[in-house]
């Protein structure tokens, strides 16, 4: 068995954590210091499935804007890109900046390169603010932040998943627009926050990878008109 080998490091801005990435072989995977694996290229079914579930609902509208919080490893980025047409435009807040850098060098073939595609345009810095200062701007919003409304590395992350960021959310998309969010497990407290905002709420399992692996928790939430 090959062992995993240190690759580079990286500061998480606002708190002491430190990122971890390692590569065995030709896979990659993602880790915190004294918190695990956050990721891994060959268990990526449920990032995949957080952006087919949202663009399904807005990719005929015309020139779709869409908003990821989190860019990880691509593969969210990739699937969204692959689901939307030559007129989407998708943006990208991600927090880290060395993540960024990893997804241009030895992460980007994993995910087929999406950072280079015209359509994405990555945003360095934190997805909340962009959430407290647009409104009506995106067709699709899809946070796969920290581990969801549970979070693990950024206590600011909460802020995200409580009524206040979901207000946000909600006042930054467009009419019917779409709101993913990504969860490693199921959380009723966050239906209902949801639903108390005023979305329409659908709640889907998927397993990390194809059919294997453990089971991710992704919401649907519907803006009305």
């Amino acid at each position: 068995m090959i062992d995993w080998k240190l690759i580079d490091t990286a500061q998480i801005p606002g708190i002491a954590g430190e990122l971890q990435l390692h590569r065995r072989d030709d896979e990659f995977s993602i880790s915190i210091v004294g918190g695990g694996v956050l990721m891994n290229t060959q268990a990526h079914g449920s990032e995949d499935a957080l952006a087919e579930l949202a663009c399904g609902k807005i990719a005929r509208r015309p020139q779709p804007r869409v908003l990821i919080g989190g860019l990880g490893m691509g593969f969210t980025l990739a699937a969204a890109l692959r689901h939307l047409g030559p007129d989407a435009e998708v943006v990208v807040a991600e927090l880290v900046p060395a993540v960024v850098e990893w997804n241009r060098g030895p992460l980007g073939q994993h995910a087929g390169n999406p950072l280079q595609d015209e359509r994405a345009r990555v945003r360095v810095g934190d997805v909340a603010k962009i959430l407290k200062s647009e409104r009506q701007a995106y067709d699709a919003i899809m946070l796969d932040v920290d581990n969801g409304p549970e979070g693990l590395t950024r206590k600011k992350n909460d802020w995200l998943y409580s009524v206040d960021g979901l207000t946000a959310s909600y006042s930054a998309l467009r009419p019917r627009g779409i709101l993913a969010v990504w969860s490693a497990g199921p959380d009723r407290n966050f239906t209902e926050r949801m639903r108390k905002v005023g979305f329409k709420v659908q709640q889907s399992r998927v397993y990390e990878h194809e059919n294997t692996g453990d089971l991710h928790t992704i919401w649907l939430g519907e803006r009305g008109a």
